[in-house]
């Protein structure tokens, strides 16, 4: 059985950078604790970054949110603490994307014929949704997860909104305590 774990934009953007918000930090450990187990299990780890260069304010994403973010090699653009720390080079697929889903991804998903990809990372209602459906459309056939408990938005409503929306697309939603999922 092939297996990936995908942490989707975990950056200090997201964090508490331009566009962090309160208690995106505390899925640092957790989420740095799932990619070890996912190793230690033998699955594939990857990741998505999204990536913005100088002229994003003139985009239509920068015209609709004018907060730049994420730019290329930036401090904001890179991985948040413990979780940046968790990546390896060597193995790891990074994935920089301008836009919210990687359609790349999911085409490299599709050749990767994996059976289970399991997402995690931020922002849950935007990138995390959007990559979860992307996957779903490249391996219909495979299980595509995401951790409600290693997900999180600046807006607790959409949050549970996208939740609810991802089960009604026949993604599995994981609703566990931390303490269960560590």
């Amino acid at each position: 059985m092939k297996q990936l774990l995908l942490v989707v934009d975990y950056q200090v953007d997201f964090v508490d950078g331009a566009l962090g918000f309160a208690g995106a930090e505390g899925l640092d450990g957790p989420i740095a604790q799932r990619i070890a187990q996912a190793r230690a299990d033998g699955w594939d780890v990857a990741f998505t970054m999204d990536t913005h260069n100088a002229g994003y304010l003139d985009t239509q994403e920068g015209r609709k949110l004018p907060v730049p973010h994420c730019l290329l090699n930036s401090d904001g653009w890179q991985l948040y603490g413990q979780t940046g720390k968790a990546i390896c080079k060597e193995t790891d697929m990074v994935v920089c994307k301008p836009t919210f889903p990687s359609l790349w991804l999911g085409n490299w998903l599709k050749q990767q014929g994996y059976d289970t990809v399991e997402l995690c990372g931020l922002v849950s209602h935007i990138c995390v949704l959007s990559n979860a459906v992307m996957a779903k459309a490249a391996l219909p056939e495979a299980e595509i997860v995401v951790d409600a408990q290693l997900t999180a938005s600046y807006d607790p409503v959409l949050h549970q909104k996208a939740l609810d929306v991802l089960e009604g697309l026949q993604v599995t939603v994981l609703h566990r305590d931390r303490a269960d999922s560590i």
